[in-house]
């Protein structure tokens, strides 16, 4: 009886698997992310490009205005009113037209983004799954770890997988 028991005690314990957990400082990861970085540059880009476009036709509408504010002094008050009108219609549809363009500039990154993200996601779970990992969880902003030993820390090596990757 007492051989069975040790014979059970050894079983139920060889038969538990350890789990292996690791954590990855998340923040520390995207930020070192050659991917995002290049997300980052393409997009701030594009956003200064887009304040030049947006600086430049607010300049033309402003010299227009100025224009048509000197012109107006030698106008009949009632064709005065008609181009200032028109002119505002002019302002109004310029606006609209840059605010959209930002909406889809601003979308088209998030989207971006948004896909980067669940790579990344899909990556720390493949390096999980070839590596033996039980669980790997999130630390940094908005995650779940509150202390994990630096041994634990498997951002570095993640980081290194997402860059290699992304050089293919």
């Amino acid at each position: 009886m007492k051989k069975l028991m040790i014979l059970a005690a050894v079983v139920l314990f060889s038969s538990c698997q350890q789990n292996k957990i690791g954590f990855v400082d998340y923040t520390t990861l995207m930020d070192g992310y050659s991917k995002k970085q290049e997300l980052e540059t393409s997009y701030n880009s594009r956003a200064e490009a887009y304040a030049r476009k947006r600086d430049s036709i607010s300049q033309a509408f402003q010299m227009e205005a100025q224009s048509l504010q000197n012109k107006s002094k030698s106008m009949s008050q009632q064709q005065a009113q008609e181009e200032y009108g028109a002119l505002q219609q002019r302002g109004q549809v310029i606006g609209n037209q840059l605010q959209q363009e930002e909406q889809r500039m601003q979308q088209q990154g998030q989207q971006k983004m948004d896909s980067l993200i669940t790579e990344v996601r899909e990556r720390i779970s493949d390096f999980g799954k070839n590596n033996g990992y039980t669980y790997i969880l999130a630390a940094g902003e908005g995650g779940s770890v509150l202390y994990g030993a630096e041994s634990q820390d498997v951002t570095e090596e993640i980081l290194k997988v997402l860059n290699e990757e992304a050089k293919k």
